[in-house]
């Protein structure tokens, strides 16, 4: 999946993006003047886009709303050349970052995490939300801990959910590498088998969540919007090319504000939000969409500290040997806070 497309003005795209950039001056959220900024370095800005892998319907992580919906307020903060490189989420997204092909993206820290131990030149710029992934399980699986000897589907070896399942599982002291069994299958018959009871878990993110409770298969284990300590940390980043960045950083901290300015939408308009991913097509059921909405906690990204999220699941990465690098090099050498710093004065709640 290698699409490039460029954002183009019809009629009715116009009246869509009016919406969102009249939601932002609405919720105060429009910048007042850039008079005081620096110019922008390019007005061109490329967001690798990521998509669930093998995704024929085109329908990305409705959790990253605040990244597919971005393109209003990036205008407004005066780029006027904004495409979207697609790319299957994982690995093929993140090489796509690194080799330059896109400026920005959004992604799982925990992946992030282990392509900047790999030495990618990616940087983390802020953190996004916190909050989207759950650990569905049948009924002989209460807890985290008693998913030892047991198999779960994840969508990949080394995807998010991958890693984040083998943090949650050192975390509680298992070995991930031992201790559970991975399967590999597509959300469908991932739901089939855990309704069958022929796997014991499954990690999914929205809209997964949302159609396993209205099926009424499997119960939550883990639901990282609520239950500590994964509710304490950003699932999902906003990250930058390197070298774009140190050549933009005008663009690049605009590029974040604008991100960060839909994120806050997501969380104070979440109905206007969830018509939006509809319209747009980044969603195919309002109610699915309206209710990730509704529960992802967006606009936290003043509240907590990304660097803390670096080093919380840096940590646990090392300790099973899934990352060489120490969290304090990973913080060192993979991010870069200065702009976030910036934003959090400047737009004070």
């Amino acid at each position: 999946m290698n699409n490039e497309r460029s954002v183009g003005w019809s009629r009715r795209e116009f009246l869509t993006k009016a919406t969102l950039a009249g939601a932002a001056g609405f919720l105060g959220l429009a910048p007042s003047s850039f008079a005081a900024e620096p110019p922008l370095e390019t007005t061109t800005i490329r967001l690798i886009h990521p998509w669930p892998p093998g995704s024929t319907a085109r329908i990305p992580f409705m959790c990253m709303a605040p990244h597919f919906l971005a393109e209003e307020l990036l205008r407004v903060e005066g780029f006027t050349d904004i495409r979207y490189v697609e790319k299957d989420a994982g690995p093929p997204a993140y090489n796509a970052l690194a080799a330059g092909e896109g400026d920005l993206s959004s992604g799982v820290t925990l992946g992030l995490i282990t392509q900047v131990d790999a030495g990618a030149p990616i940087v983390l710029l802020a953190g996004v939300h916190v909050g989207c992934y759950e650990l569905f399980g049948t009924g002989s699986v209460r807890s985290v801990r008693d998913l030892k000897g047991k198999t779960v589907s994840v969508p990949g070896l080394g995807s998010g959910a991958h890693l984040l399942l083998a943090a949650m599982a050192a975390y509680v002291g298992l070995d991930p590498n031992k201790d559970i069994k991975y399967v590999t299958r597509p959300f469908a018959e991932s739901m089939r088998l855990l309704a069958e009871g022929k796997i014991d878990g499954f990690m999914g993110f929205p809209p997964e969540p949302q159609e396993l409770r209205a099926k009424k298969i499997g119960h939550v284990i883990v639901n990282t919007i609520r239950d500590r300590p994964w509710s304490r940390y950003f699932c999902c980043v906003i990250t930058g090319n390197r070298e774009f960045v140190r050549k933009h950083p005008v663009a690049a901290k605009r590029a974040v504000r604008a991100i960060l300015k839909t994120s806050e939408i997501c969380a104070l308009e979440p109905e206007r939000a969830a018509r939006l991913l509809m319209e747009k097509g980044y969603a195919t059921r309002l109610d699915y969409a309206l209710e990730t909405m509704k529960q992802i906690p967006y606009g936290k990204w003043r509240d907590y500290d990304p660097e803390d999220t670096v080093r919380f699941f840096s940590l646990r990465l090392h300790e099973v040997g899934m990352i060489k690098s120490s969290p304090q090099k990973i913080i060192s050498q993979g991010t870069d806070w200065r702009f976030l710093r910036e934003l959090k004065k400047e737009l004070k709640t």
